[in-house]
């Protein structure tokens, strides 16, 4: 199967404005980005952007980029027109503020999808730890049936435990990964239909999919790979990078 990487890049961001283009490790956001995806064993990767800024900053590390309307409501809209362009089987949204992603990450996700055909998208999700993410609304819990497969996405502690205190060894209490990968006829369709009231309440898109009956399959990895949300963020990113490379 043919399987593209599509990372959506937007310049504006209310806690780290132009942060695709920030680039105090001497490269840009996106280009670190861009790179670990190309270090996976994706046939394509692509940067899906509505910004000039981004568009030529990708075009000057010799990167694949496209322009996308501007009118998008989702990074997943902007992913799928792109993917419309493409004959790819299997399309993995990677998120253009994820420059430590793991490439064996990114192939896991893949190979989870190509594997089960009952499934039109795939996602990851990573153990539960501790108290404070379990009450955290910020981190996404989701709850699997005995194949592996999702049956609810959640900002609420989930399993609730009625009796007693979590059993966090037991890996039963999963964080998810917003990485997802979609056979790309389904994300076309997906991207047409309009949001569910339950996807509304948590503002967790992915509960669309669940609510129309469709099957997600979750993989779990061992750990969770750090975003670029904030300054503090993108600092302790800057100062992981500068250790490794000395």
């Amino acid at each position: 199967m043919k399987t593209a990487i599509i990372i959506p890049a937007r310049y504006a961001s209310s806690r780290l404005p132009a942060k695709p283009l920030l680039r105090e490790t001497g490269k840009y956001l996106i280009q670190h980005v861009y790179e670990r995806a190309c270090e996976s064993r994706v046939d394509q990767v692509i940067v899906a952007t509505d910004d000039w800024r981004i568009f030529q900053a990708v075009e000057s590390f010799g990167g694949q980029v496209v322009m996308t309307r501007d009118d998008h409501v989702s990074g997943t809209d902007r992913v799928a027109e792109v993917a419309e362009r493409l004959d790819a089987d299997l399309i993995v949204n990677l998120q253009g503020d994820e420059p430590m992603i793991e490439p064996d990450t990114l192939d896991r996700l893949a190979q989870l999808l190509a594997g089960d055909c009952d499934s039109p998208m795939a996602t990851l999700a990573v153990p539960i730890a501790s108290q404070e993410l379990y009450r955290d609304p910020n981190c996404v819990k989701v709850i699997c049936d005995r194949q592996g497969r999702a049956l609810y996405f959640s900002r609420s502690p989930i399993p609730f435990v009625r009796d007693g205190e979590p059993d966090f060894s037991s890996g039963r209490f999963l964080q998810h990964l917003g990485l997802y990968a979609y056979r790309r006829d389904f994300l076309l369709k997906l991207a047409t239909l309009p949001p569910e009231p339950l996807e509304e309440i948590e503002r967790l898109e992915q509960l669309r999919v669940l609510a129309l009956g469709y099957r997600i399959q979750v993989g779990v990895v061992p750990h969770a790979h750090r975003g670029v949300d904030t300054p503090e963020d993108y600092r302790r990113f800057v100062e992981l990078f500068q250790k490794r490379a000395a």
